[in-house]
């Protein structure tokens, strides 16, 4: 039997492919959340904790993606956000169906659908070496009440709606519009948090919180946004979002510059000047391990 690392490294993606799959499956979760959007007050809503909440718009919309994974691509893992799963395979699926619940229950035309493929150690990705560490090699970003379609792949570029976009080139942290994210689920960070809002407040030219964590990448990633940094995220918030910032010139890492992208949820990005500036700004206020 060949280990499922040797399996692994001799896997060649095929990110045309991927992308259209990720695109066909963006579209059929939209089509779920646009039916139900014009009377939430219907909905069956759950709570998961506090501040957490699904609705069954999240449910169906998860299944209508995993329908078109499932029968286009059966190779690579699955993680939702709803249903669960695991990393497995050469690559795996990072969804999030509906990431601005709270905007889309409180009819707030903000919200997106998020898809993005993670290719594994091992796995080639492009031509040339197989990939040293797991990397977003496809994400696909879909706001349907603008009718926008962010889309990137590994090495070639990122789009909105076929249109090349790239990150901003604005040179300093003083000049520069930020995304952020409050803690609104877990408040354990709020201590490291805090104290650096008050420092974008002071030094940024403008601080915007929209709650919708893959649209914030996305803005980054055409240039709406100079940076951005949040904490307290999933993994299917910010995958796709990455693979959309790197491939348009700019710069999305973990927070404590560990991992390869930002599983753990927390994240600096930006273009790479004000990148610089704000995981500077930043880094002052993290606890460090005893």
């Amino acid at each position: 039997m060949q280990s499922s690392e040797n399996l692994s490294s001799k896997a060649v993606l095929d990110l045309g492919a991927a992308i259209d799959i990720a695109v066909s499956a963006a579209h059929a979760g939209a089509a779920i959340l646009q039916s139900y959007a014009h009377h939430r007050s219907d909905l069956i809503i759950d709570h998961k904790a506090r501040n957490d909440l699904v609705s069954q718009a999240d449910r169906e919309a998860e299944a209508a993606i995993l329908e078109v994974l499932r029968e286009r691509s059966p190779a690579y893992g699955i993680v939702a956000e709803e249903t669960g799963g695991q990393a497995q395979g050469p690559a795996t699926w990072y969804i999030d169906p509906l990431d601005g619940t709270t905007n889309f229950l409180s009819g707030i035309p903000h919200y997106a659908v998020s898809i993005a493929l993670v290719a594994h150690a091992g796995t080639q990705a492009s031509p040339g070496a197989p990939l040293t560490e797991d990397t977003p090699v496809v994400g696909v970003v879909y706001d349907p009440n603008r009718e926008e379609l962010f889309a990137g792949v590994y090495g070639i570029g990122s789009w909105l709606n076929g249109r090349r976009i790239a990150c901003s080139r604005t040179p300093r942290l003083e000049d520069s519009v930020l995304a952020t994210g409050f803690p609104f689920r877990d408040f354990s960070f709020a201590p490291e948090y805090m104290p650096m809002l008050g420092d974008a407040i002071a030094r940024a030219r403008g601080v915007r919180r929209m709650g919708a964590a893959a649209l914030d990448l996305a803005w980054v990633a055409c240039g709406r946004y100079d940076g951005y940094w949040e904490m307290g995220l999933a993994p299917w918030d910010v995958a796709a979002g990455t693979l959309l910032v790197r491939e348009a010139g700019g710069v999305c890492r973990d927070m404590d510059r560990q991992a390869p992208w930002p599983i753990a949820g927390r994240l600096v990005s930006g273009n790479p000047a004000v990148y610089d500036a704000l995981h500077a700004m930043v880094t002052p206020h993290l606890k460090r391990p005893a």
